[in-house]
């Protein structure tokens, strides 16, 4: 596996000590990251040889923070579907889906649990927790279960049904509040001073990242390695984005690509701080988005944590941020539905976001578009009932 330090994204505090469990940066409470020494990474391993290993996102493992592919904790996860999308007549030129709806618990969340919980596995961690919107609760919840953890999962009352008995019936102490996520991670705080657990909340731990980046890796492996000009990304707490940034900016040091996509972050008008911020120039959500409200509930995250991050990867990547209404994810979710992709309302976000920026040129119709969707409607209540 590739040597490997902790760095920190906003003092730069680099942290030579990876064999204990980590979270924010000590000085300055920064989000934390693995940077690898990508050489002998680059000097061993080949495009080639990738080619000739099972279609997991374990193939990556070299670039992963384990120390041996003993501890991996999976659920049999795939390359999820790249899809070409024809619908338009001729509107949608170059236009791709990566269904993540595919994956164990059915969200991109797998992605970086999978990777937190095998590396926390392998750091002797046996209790672990999350405030959640419902997928990553969810996610967490499978592979603690699979690795023999205690999961403690904190959720607003309002998440979808089926995902807290999904928590519940896979072995998660459940906890349900009042309010948002913010509200489910002060609960867990307040109680965590009774509980060696650790934290695996979004963006406050350097884990799930590198489960996300290898998003990366697998789409520009699935595009033989000429990813898309763009990727549109249903973001509430960002990791997802982030973790992108992260992979593509280390397929190019390997020199496996040449270009990292431009990655555009979409939210509810309901629940849009990272746009508001991103318009503003703020450098990070400075205020906590009032009265949150929309059907997506993954994106309702009205204050979230590390967001100078998230707004620096779209900044550097020169891609935008993009805020749509709930009526617009209704009929983005009716026309992948009779296309017959199944995906919840936060994925939906983003064929409603293609269709804002197609409208106001912001996106160029002949430039190659990835939408990234993040996950299954299977365990969502009917949006079009009632």
């Amino acid at each position: 596996m590739a040597k490997q330090v902790l760095v920190c994204s906003s003092c730069g505090e680099v942290h030579q000590s990876t064999t204990s469990p980590a979270s924010i940066c000590p000085k300055c409470r920064g989000v934390l990251l693995f940077k690898y020494d990508l050489s002998p990474v680059a000097n061993t391993l080949s495009r080639e040889i990738l080619a000739t290993r099972s279609p997991s996102f374990w193939k990556f493992i070299e670039v992963l923070p384990l120390t041996s592919s003993k501890n991996i904790v999976s659920l049999g996860e795939p390359f999820t579907p790249l899809l070409q999308f024809t619908l338009g007549r001729g509107r949608y030129s170059n236009l791709w889906l990566k269904d993540d709806g595919r994956l164990p618990t059915g969200t991109f969340k797998a992605r970086g649990m999978a990777v937190a919980v095998s590396t926390l596995k392998e750091l002797g961690v046996s209790q672990v927790a999350v405030p959640s919107a419902g997928n990553a609760a969810a996610a967490l919840t499978a592979y603690g279960a699979r690795a023999g953890m205690q999961v403690f999962v904190f959720m607003p009352n309002d998440t979808p049904p089926r995902i807290i008995d999904e928590c519940v019936h896979m072995g998660a102490k459940v906890h349900l509040v009042d309010g948002s996520i913010s509200a489910a991670g002060q609960a867990m705080k307040k109680y965590g001073a009774d509980h060696n657990w650790f934290d695996v909340s979004t963006n406050k731990q350097p884990y799930r990242y590198e489960g996300y980046k290898v998003a990366a890796y697998e789409i520009a492996e699935q595009f033989s390695w000429n990813p898309p000009d763009h990727i549109l990304f249903p973001t509430g707490g960002g990791e997802g984005v982030i973790g992108l940034w992260k992979g593509f900016q280390e397929l190019c040091e390997l020199g496996w690509t040449k270009h990292i996509p431009r990655l555009t972050i979409v939210q509810s008008s309901g629940c849009a701080p990272l746009v508001t911020a991103f318009y503003e120039n703020q450098r990070e959500v400075e205020e906590p988005w009032k009265n949150p409200n929309t059907i997506a509930v993954g994106l309702k995250v009205p204050h979230p944590y590390g967001s100078y991050l998230v707004l620096r990867a779209v900044r550097e990547t020169k891609g935008t941020a993009i805020q749509v209404a709930d009526e617009e994810i209704l009929s983005s979710m009716k026309t992948l539905w009779t296309n017959g992709i199944y995906v919840c309302p936060e994925a939906a976000s983003t064929l409603a976001a293609l269709e804002q920026a197609l409208t106001e040129n912001i996106i160029a119709n002949d430039e190659k578009i990835l939408l990234y969707l993040t996950g299954t409607a299977l365990k969502y209540p009917d949006p079009f009932k009632g």
